[in-house]
């Protein structure tokens, strides 16, 4: 500025007025430009303020159901208070490829859809399929009939028939594959089925009878030529069936409904030396085979079986299990020991259910007390009954899919989609509940908590999703979490009555946020942070 002002001075001295006003106005000019840029030249950083990335908020959507009344509610506003908990999402840390998360396509199901309004059918589809829904994206449904059927049949009912000449899923053609197929049309993404024998035709079976018994050697090779038929059958309806379980229950269910038992060893045999080869020989080895599918408390004993080398192990895909062991127990050890065994495998969960009680009508609340009861609060061994206490069933859903999701199991399906308001229909009267109730004959709807429940991971986790490390001060906050293309999702449970306060750490990023009491969260952080 000095050597401006001189250099003013010296010209206003020597020029004629006329002559010093334009230069004045000229160098007027350059003495602004020269100073602007004094200012807008950075100052060097003071030492340690780059520490100051790690306190930037990263950009998050919250959505959260509780028993307060959030369903699947967006949170955009949470208190300023200092967090109590803190969650560190690592992901360099990598686990399991997710599959998929789901409910099963069940002849009772697609009847009472059938029985309703096209309007409502459509709502309940498009809730459970579309974009705006939950989503899903792994199913299942049963081959022959199981227990929530109408009656007993087979698409092999003509004894004798070792070709199976006569086969046909006639049955199926006026409720399950109508449902599916609307369902399909409704899945922008799509959404994979794994199909569920309950029992071979009675006539196969050394007791002659749909409950019990076993399959007869001699038909080993006819009932490995059943699951290349039904795969045929399906694919020409325009239905592709992504994979299969040998047996729904191989260990019986009590002789009460459909149902065929083998041993471990006796369905490593046919699938090693009958299914296997069928399968690849009529061109379907594409198509996943699932070992076991019942409880996890036994998962140990049929692993052991089915991967004991790689003879035994090459036709088996994974294993599926179910839930109704416990009321609250994962089995960890048990989840963690099959991965072990085969961990390219897959560990599917594939049935679960509030089974034996019927079902409470646009009662919300009950659904978060702990007033349910399962079948081992009556008649579990009396061993076995403190793995059966009562329990809210929001909480034993998101706390089983998560423990699930903890253990390296990839796919999560639920039983009915729909029931009625007796938990029916079930040729057996086994009552149970699904996530959607309806009243058939007044043409009404209700979408139970648990319906938000399964659409907490559903919508927001999809297949291809890898699951990665994380750490929670607060074992008590249940978490888990994902990664994939285009963002993070972490998915919370918090039983307890008070709400918390917690920060979500990635990468240097945190942002502070809160979930009230008794509430599932899931926590979307997009990649563009």
């Amino acid at each position: 500025m000095y050597c401006y002002s001189v250099l003013i001075v010296d010209l206003i001295l020597n020029l004629q007025t006329n002559i010093m006003i334009k230069i004045f106005s000229k160098i007027s000019f350059l003495v602004f430009i020269s100073t602007m840029l004094i200012t807008c030249t950075p100052k060097k950083p003071l030492e340690g303020n780059n520490n100051d990335i790690s306190s930037e908020s990263m950009k998050v959507k919250v959505y959260e159901t509780s028993e307060k009344g959030n369903k699947l509610m967006q949170i955009s506003a949470f208190p300023e208070k200092e967090p109590t908990i803190k969650i560190t999402l690592n992901p360099d840390e990598k686990y399991q490829t997710i599959t998929g998360f789901g409910g099963s396509f069940t002849e009772a199901s697609a009847y009472l859809l059938n029985k309703l309004s096209e309007a409502n059918r459509k709502k309940i589809l498009e809730a459970y399929f579309g974009e705006n829904g939950a989503n899903y994206s792994l199913t299942r449904t049963h081959i022959n009939s199981c227990d929530f059927s109408l009656s007993q049949y087979s698409y092999a009912s003509v004894e004798g028939d070792t070709a199976l000449t006569n086969f046909s899923i006639e049955e199926d053609k006026d409720d399950i594959i109508p449902m599916i197929k609307d369902a399909m049309a409704i899945s922008k993404d799509g959404f994979k089925i794994i199909s569920s024998p309950w029992t071979a035709p009675p006539w196969m079976k050394d007791n002659k009878a749909w409950v019990g018994g076993k399959l007869l050697p001699e038909y080993y090779d006819t009932w490995a030529l059943f699951f290349s038929k039904y795969l045929e059958a399906y694919k020409a309806e325009g239905i592709d069936i992504w994979g299969i379980t040998v047996e729904n229950e191989p260990l019986g269910n009590g002789n009460n409904w459909e149902s065929m038992h083998y041993t471990p060893a006796e369905m490593t045999n046919f699938v090693q030396n009958h299914l296997g080869p069928q399968l690849e020989k009529d061109g379907k080895r594409a198509v996943k085979i699932l070992g076991y599918d019942q409880n996890r408390e036994h998962l140990k004993e049929w692993v052991d079986d089915m991967y004991q080398n790689e003879a035994t192990s090459k036709y088996f895909d994974g294993v599926a299990v179910h839930w109704y062991a416990s009321t609250y127990e994962v089995f960890p050890d048990e989840l963690q020991y099959a991965h072990e065994k085969a961990p390219n495998k897959h560990i599917i969960q594939s049935e679960a259910c509030v089974d034996s009680e019927i079902p409470h009508w646009q009662d919300d609340a009950w659904y978060w007390s702990k007033e349910c009861t399962d079948w081992g609060w009556d008649w579990a061994p009396e061993k076995d009954k403190p793995l059966h206490p009562k329990y809210v069933p929001v909480y034993r859903y998101a706390r089983d899919i998560i423990g699930c999701l903890n253990n390296h199991v990839d796919g999560w399906v639920d039983w009915n989609m729909v029931l009625n308001r007796q938990g029916g229909p079930n040729w057996f009267k086994n009552w149970c509940v699904a996530p959607v109730i309806v009243d058939e004959e007044a043409d009404e709807v209700y979408f139970t908590p648990i319906y938000y429940t399964l659409a907490h991971f559903s919508k927001y986790i999809r297949p291809g999703a890898k699951r990665i490390g994380l750490a929670c001060s607060d074992e008590a906050l249940q978490v888990t979490a994902v990664e994939q293309e285009d963002n993070i999702v972490v998915v919370l449970l918090n039983e307890g009555e008070a709400s918390k306060t917690f920060s979500i750490n990635l990468n240097g990023q945190s942002v502070n946020l809160q979930i009230s009491g008794k509430a599932i969260q899931t926590v979307v952080i997009p990649k563009n942070n």
